[in-house]
């Protein structure tokens, strides 16, 4: 009689557990409706890029850009200059004032610097002063002959503020990539959390049956022993879980800067799921029209241009000069001589060391870029083709975490029959319980992985934001 209260028991067990485990899914045990605040993926991006004071630090230093060029070209002011002056000699009773007046121009584009100047001066031997005025013209022929040394570096400065844009929208890009990664991190915390909370509910529901059919002496106290360990291992999966989920949360309200009181809860993360990556299609585009593309192009013209500006450096300076002076007496240049003048001024210097090795650097350095852009094309083929047979091993590793899923929970199913007719142990059961929760945990990580390398391969084909709204490319 014991016997059959045993194994009737038994079936009653294992009816039990095969409605605890069949109805075992990821998405339980949810904040209260009341308490919760549901945020989506693009919500979160949203406020992130609203609150989140790093994508300001990174934005705010392309208004530096357009400054650029006043800092570094030749300043094209009108530049005055005066000096004033009393003198009193000591050898006679007299003071007179000294007046130099100048005004001078340069237009960097044409190498053209115009000056005009007044001077007058007290002569040392009477009282009469000597005025001078003068106006000249100052033209380039030589080195930077008609502007052209300011206009290499005009351009070169231009290429500059084009790389440099790039590169802003490159640590934005950088940026987000990274902040999207916070939302996958926490959706995968939160779906572990659930699996994690549901294994540890459920087994504790069979501990409590264990228990009480052992009070009625059906279920064995190994048995008991036995649910119990499990429910210590499920309780510690669970604080590790509640861990990796709190500090997850905490990085997704520092990016927001939630101050709210209604616990956070995410979204099932769609966004980029519809990408179809191609590598032969998407590396071809990458090529043509990529921004890391563009700043190689624009980094090697800008070698060239500095091999050029410091080969004209090593011409001699030389200017002619073209001008009319007037001479007179008093301040109001009384009796005065006119004289018209042109002529040429040269510099040379010898050796000319420093201009010499100026432009052997810059030779280097034309090879240096023409060796870096070719390994980093190079580079960026080989980690764009790998990151596409990661993709695909990730999107088939899904599907196989999806089929083992099921195939689980079909064997659970099956030994919670076999164990209500004694064919296997209860170790048996437990152990098929925990493959299916297992497969479960893996196929969140897969899943999650999967979004990673979709962003992360956007990313690094420059389409994650585009250049002129800084904005995530699938949020509209």
């Amino acid at each position: 009689m014991r016997e059959q209260n045993f194994f009737r028991g038994a079936g009653v067990l294992a009816a039990f557990l095969f409605a605890v485990v069949v109805n075992v899914r990821g998405d339980v045990s949810q904040v209260s409706e009341l308490t919760q605040r549901t945020l989506s993926i693009e919500e979160f991006v949203s406020l992130a890029l609203a609150n989140d004071a790093v994508f300001e630090e990174i934005l705010i230093d392309e208004l530096k850009l357009q400054y650029e060029k006043g800092l570094r070209m030749p300043a094209r002011d009108l530049v005055a200059s005066v000096k004033m002056q009393h003198n009193a000699y000591l050898s006679v009773d007299r003071n007179e004032p000294d007046a130099e007046i100048s005004l001078s121009k340069l237009f960097p584009y044409t190498g053209t610097e115009v000056s005009a100047g007044y001077d007058n001066t007290t002569r040392f031997s009477s009282s009469d002063s000597a005025s001078e005025f003068t106006a000249q013209i100052s033209q380039p022929i030589g080195q930077n002959a008609f502007g052209r040394s300011n206009r290499l570096l005009d351009k070169i400065i231009g290429l500059e503020v084009d790389v440099a844009r790039h590169q802003v929208v490159e640590a934005y890009e950088d940026y987000l990539a990274s902040t999207l990664v916070v939302y996958y991190n926490w959706y995968q915390a939160f779906e572990n959390l659930s699996i994690a909370k549901s294994s540890y509910a459920e087994n504790l529901k069979l501990l409590d049956s264990m228990q009480e059919r052992q009070k009625q002496h059906i279920a064995r106290a190994v048995d008991v022993n036995k649910i119990s360990l499990q429910v210590l291992a499920k309780k510690e999966q669970l604080v590790e879980a509640q861990q990796e989920y709190d500090d997850a949360e905490n990085l997704i309200i520092k990016a927001i800067r939630y101050k709210g009181n209604d616990a956070l809860v995410p979204k099932d993360p769609v966004l980029f799921s519809d990408i179809s990556v191609s590598f032969e299609k998407d590396y071809a585009v990458f090529q043509d029209s990529s921004r890391t593309w563009k700043v190689l192009d624009l980094l090697e013209r800008k070698s060239g241009l500095q091999v050029e500006r410091e080969a004209n450096d090593l011409i001699p300076s030389i200017n002619l000069l073209f001008g009319y002076t007037v001479q007179g007496e008093d301040a109001e240049i009384k009796n005065e001589e006119e004289l018209i003048f042109a002529g040429i001024s040269m510099e040379w210097p010898f050796p000319d060391q420093v201009d010499r090795a100026e432009h052997e650097v810059a030779l280097i350095n034309e090879k240096r870029q023409g060796l870096v852009t070719d390994n980093t094309r190079y580079r960026l083929y080989t980690l764009i083709k790998n990151l596409t047979h990661q993709i695909r091993r990730e999107e088939e590793l899904v599907r196989i975490a999806s089929e083992k899923i099921e195939l689980a929970r079909s064997i659970v199913k099956d030994e919670a029959e076999n164990y209500s007719f004694g064919k296997i142990t209860l170790n048996d059961y437990i152990s098929a319980v925990n493959v299916l929760d297992n497969n479960r945990f893996t196929k969140v990580s897969h899943d999650m992985q999967l979004r990673r390398l979709l962003v992360e391969w956007l990313r690094i084909t420059d389409q994650l934001v585009t250049p002129v709204t800084m904005w995530p490319a699938q949020i509209k």
